[in-house]
């Protein structure tokens, strides 16, 4: 089974509908602690919500990645509803102050981690572990554990300001946490009367990686100019997990040596590419409203259902995707694509107070397998929400939202389970809605 499995667990399981992800707005935070060369920043978040046609039980195997087909199956005489939901959020930054190296060079370090409902996140993945060497003239060279530009920015400020952080950050072919990397950014430079600043970010994967060598690039761009705001993203993960998990750590397709089969030879781990080409843009109509608007195209190279070990009486299996079958010798994976698009707004109508809007459609997607696996459903996401800052760093929010599948089935492919995001599974389900509320403390 594969190590994150518990992670798809809770996303499938996930009741939380509006995933507030506000770490880089911590780092700004007039209320940072201060101690010696140390910066503490972070936040806390509590929320609550109530949502239709939820069933947690309803997979027939419960846990399983959804790309493999015995994971397909509902249990009978499950009951399915309205029920309640609640998460928790808490997320430390401890950082040191730069340290100055002279000629213009500094240094510093950051760590980070997160627990959802007192709970490590992703065990044994860091959400920040790092060093940074910066210049102002040749711009600065990141190494150690951080999340890609393709969560992070997708998260915030486009997902969070308008309702839809985990449906768009959170679904598609990318990865979203780095552990063994390096990030090179150039100066900042000024093209068109605007600011424009890139990025190369590569990633070694598991060190005790078996069979595939898994590697990592993503290369960022962003654009500033007056009310408009563009970032292009272009990453591409060569054997690494096979998923639709665009919050998922980059690992090893497989970390175990490979089992031996009945004539002897080694069963081998399929390679696995997959890549994204994502832009997003805010506008800032007037001092009021901002706009949003998203665009990312998902490329999947399929991976083949292979036995990594034996505990009797079941056969252990690799993370396959998009495969025609579960014969260990004549199933077939099929490469796949889809395109997926965001849209939002925000109105602030009072000092302390704004609304906003956002909806997320996953795509059909574009393959040759013969075997329905989702690719021929679509999602429609739509939420509203109103904030009010009750003091700086503090805040307290509402929420509503609904989705509607294309139809009753398998989910996207975009999707890493078939109740992702919202808790509907969508094959027990055709639509669903909710609505909660919550509160912020940002330091």
């Amino acid at each position: 089974m594969s190590r994150n499995t518990g992670a798809f667990k809770r996303i499938q399981k996930n009741s939380n509908k509006v995933i507030l992800t506000l770490g880089v707005m911590t780092a700004s935070s007039a209320m940072a602690v201060d101690f010696g060369p140390f910066t503490l920043t972070g936040f806390a978040k509590a929320e609550v919500s109530r949502a239709s046609n939820q069933c947690s039980d309803c997979q027939f195997n419960q846990g399983e990645a959804r790309h493999r087909p015995w994971a397909d199956a509902l249990a009978d005489g499950k009951k399915f509803g309205t029920s309640n939901g609640d998460v928790t959020l808490f997320q430390p930054y401890l950082a040191t102050k730069d340290f100055d190296l002279g000629r213009g060079f500094k240094i510093k370090g950051l760590v980070s981690q997160r627990w959802r409902d007192g709970k490590e996140d992703i065990p044994g993945i860091w959400y920040e572990k790092n060093a940074t060497l910066s210049h102002e003239d040749y711009g600065s060279v990141q190494v150690g554990a951080f999340p890609t530009r393709s969560w992070s920015v997708a998260d915030y400020p486009y997902g969070t300001n308008v309702g839809i952080a985990d449906s768009w950050a959170s679904s598609g072919a990318g990865y979203g946490l780095l552990q063994r990397a390096v990030r090179v950014g150039l100066p900042l430079m000024d093209v068109a009367n605007g600011d424009f600043h890139v990025e190369l970010t590569y990633d070694a994967g598991d060190a005790n990686y078996k069979v595939r060598k898994p590697e990592f690039f993503e290369l960022y761009a962003k654009y500033v100019k007056g009310p408009l705001m563009i970032d292009a993203i272009a990453q591409t993960g060569t054997n690494g997990q096979a998923l639709a998990w665009g919050h998922a750590p980059f690992v090893a397709a497989t970390t175990q040596t490979p089992f031996v089969g009945q004539d002897q030879r080694p069963l081998l781990v399929d390679g696995n590419k997959q890549s994204i080409l994502m832009m997003m843009a805010r506008y800032q109509f007037n001092a009021k409203t901002d706009l949003y608007g998203g665009i990312r195209h998902n490329r999947w190279s399929g991976t083949k259902a292979v036995v990594t070990g034996y505990v009797a009486p079941n056969a252990l299996w690799n993370d396959m995707f998009n495969v025609d079958g579960v014969d260990a010798v004549a199933n077939k994976a099929y490469s796949a694509s889809s395109t997926d698009i965001s849209l939002g707004a925000v109105y602030r109508f009072a000092p302390k107070w704004n609304v906003n809007t956002g909806m997320v459609y996953l795509g059909k997607a574009s393959t040759k397998n013969p075997v329905e696996r989702g690719q021929s459903n679509t999602m429609l996401l739509n939420t509203v929400g109103v904030g009010y800052e009750i003091q700086p760093g503090f805040s307290v929010y509402g929420f509503a939202g609904m989705v509607n599948f294309g139809k009753k089935g398998l989910a996207p492919l975009s999707m890493p389970g078939h109740a992702a995001f919202t808790g509907v599974d969508s094959r027990v389900a055709k639509s669903g809605n909710w609505m909660g509320a919550g509160l912020v403390y940002t330091f």
